[in-house]
């Protein structure tokens, strides 16, 4: 588990500095603009020396994939439609939505959160998607799923709904309320699926 915490961090963190924040946003709930379009930089790497190239853009979800120390990963990833905090205006880092696919550990469709903020320790946090509610457990800025046999049926119900609500409580006792759109995953999973073969 630490090491998921760790490649995904290390994936978002490269693409955050390679300033790959192209269409992975939609208008923010401060500044209403609308995402750049930038491909990300050649100087940035991924942990192990790979750049993530970009497959293709669907709506607000990326499809990307690196070799991190020579082995295949692919990824989708959006950054939140709208975000909330209690009290209001406390500042965080991006907030990330990640589902990755990792054939050489035979993962596929791993869903991660990268919250943007350390999570209050033992805190319980969930991802709300399709009228259900999956508990995720927390380690450093990271959200993944409590119960592993639950996570096809959630990237199921993730293909099908308009959008995830996720809620977490930051070290501080901030409490967060992200909603990322669902627009464009499925095409993003197809082709994350696609380059990614087994």
């Amino acid at each position: 588990m630490i090491v998921r915490g760790l490649l995904t961090a290390s994936i978002v963190t490269a693409l955050v500095c390679a300033g790959a924040t192209h269409a992975l946003a939609q208008a923010s709930s401060k500044g209403g603009s609308k995402p750049a379009a930038a491909k990300p930089d050649a100087a940035a790497a991924v942990a192990g020396g790979s750049e993530p190239t970009l497959l293709g853009q669907y709506g607000t979800w990326g499809a990307y994939a690196a070799t991190p120390n020579g082995k295949k990963l692919c990824f989708a990833l959006a950054k939140p439609s709208f975000s909330k905090t209690n009290p209001p205006n406390r500042p965080r880092d991006p907030a990330y939505a990640f589902i990755s696919t990792r054939p050489a550990e035979k993962v596929v469709n791993e869903v991660s959160i990268m919250i943007g903020y350390v999570l209050k320790p033992g805190s319980e946090s969930t991802l709300e998607v399709g009228g259900a509610a999956y508990a995720m457990y927390t380690q450093g800025d990271g959200l993944w799923i409590k119960n592993a046999a639950e996570e096809e049926r959630m990237v199921d119900a993730m293909r099908k709904a308009a959008d995830v609500t996720v809620k977490g409580v930051s070290s501080k006792g901030t409490e967060t309320i992200d909603v990322f759109s669902l627009k464009g995953l499925s095409q993003a999973l197809d082709r994350v699926a696609q380059d990614c073969r087994r």
